[in-house]
């Protein structure tokens, strides 16, 4: 897994390709240039009558090095980082910060590519890719990229489910000042919380709720713990993004429920507590009910029981 951000439904893990699948995907994009090569030779050599010698070597090199370097350069700027071999194999070229790569990254991928594919019979981008944690070879390293996997398995990836209690109020937040780094380090907080030390996980938590609520808005309610207002935020920024996409604006079928430990740390600067949910207005028309009496008063009770952590309604999820 590598953490990138592709702006597509705010997609925040993606898969790296294996040796494998880029070695099969390199197989059938060598082949098709193979056959581009051996076709356009038997083309040129019938045309090679009518020019001289030094024209038709020309015309040979300069159709040569368009196959070798124009085919991958041409096809991964057109489709956004992937060739005939990567369609094949749900491959895609990306940035490393995950955006989408320009002509000038594809042009140094096959430019590097003579070398180490072409000329090395492909040992050193091997021999790179193996020594690489994210199976880079020179070309990526040289252009800043980096091969994720796109089709990944459905439910594979863990979804921020949204707390029940902050659901009304998530739906009015203003996240258009949410950056995706911000989102992604929120993310990856919430998921592998569990692996953190209680004090790194607590100091860790507050600083990113503080960075979170400063670029949104309204504050959260008085008491809410890290965990849940990160998690309404993610799970509505999400389903935001679903819903403009044209997938739905529900919630997500498989909420991700993580193993919370038990936390008393909460978001600074929250709201004055209110009630939960807001009464709603009566609708314009209709015929409203007489006033009902005022309750008569309860009788005088014990003093209530101290609160314990069963009663906490953010209760962090089983």
């Amino acid at each position: 897994m590598t953490d990138l951000v592709t702006g597509e439904a705010v997609v925040l893990e993606l898969r790296l390709a294996k040796l494998a699948s880029r070695l099969l995907s390199l197989l059938i994009d060598l082949g098709a240039q193979f056959a581009l090569l051996i076709i356009g030779s038997l083309i040129i050599g019938g045309l090679a009558s009518s020019v001289d010698e030094a024209a038709a070597a020309a015309i040979v090199l300069v159709f040569y090095f368009s196959v070798i370097i124009g085919y991958p350069a041409t096809f991964e700027t057109l489709t956004r980082g992937r060739t005939l071999g990567k369609m094949a194999l749900g491959l895609r070229v990306v940035r490393d910060d995950g955006g989408s790569i320009r002509f000038r990254h594809s042009l140094v991928r096959a430019l590097a590519g003579v070398i180490e594919i072409w000329l090395t019979i492909g040992a050193v981008a091997l021999v790179v890719s193996l020594a690489s944690s994210q199976g880079k070879r020179l070309g990526d390293y040289l252009a800043g990229t980096v091969v994720i996997r796109e089709r990944v398995p459905s439910g594979s990836a863990a979804v921020v489910a949204m707390p029940p209690q902050l659901a009304w109020w998530a739906s009015g937040l203003d996240l258009s000042r949410v950056p995706d780094d911000l989102a992604l380090a929120a993310r990856q907080y919430l998921i592998r919380s569990r692996e953190l030390a209680p004090e790194v996980r607590e100091s860790m938590g507050a600083r990113l709720a503080a960075a979170m609520a400063a670029c949104t808005s309204p504050p959260p309610p008085a008491g809410v713990p890290v965990w849940a207002y990160l998690s309404a935020v993610l799970a509505e920024r999400r389903r935001r993004e679903t819903a403009r996409l044209g997938a739905g604006g529900g919630a997500p079928s498989s909420p991700y429920a993580p193993q919370w430990p038990a936390t008393t740390g909460t978001v600074s600067g929250s709201a004055p507590p209110a009630r939960w949910p807001p009464p709603q207005p009566p609708e314009y028309g209709a015929t409203q009910p007489p006033p009902a009496p005022p309750p008569a008063a309860p009788p005088p009770t014990a003093p209530p029981a101290p609160t314990t952590e069963d009663d906490n309604p953010f209760a962090p999820p089983q």
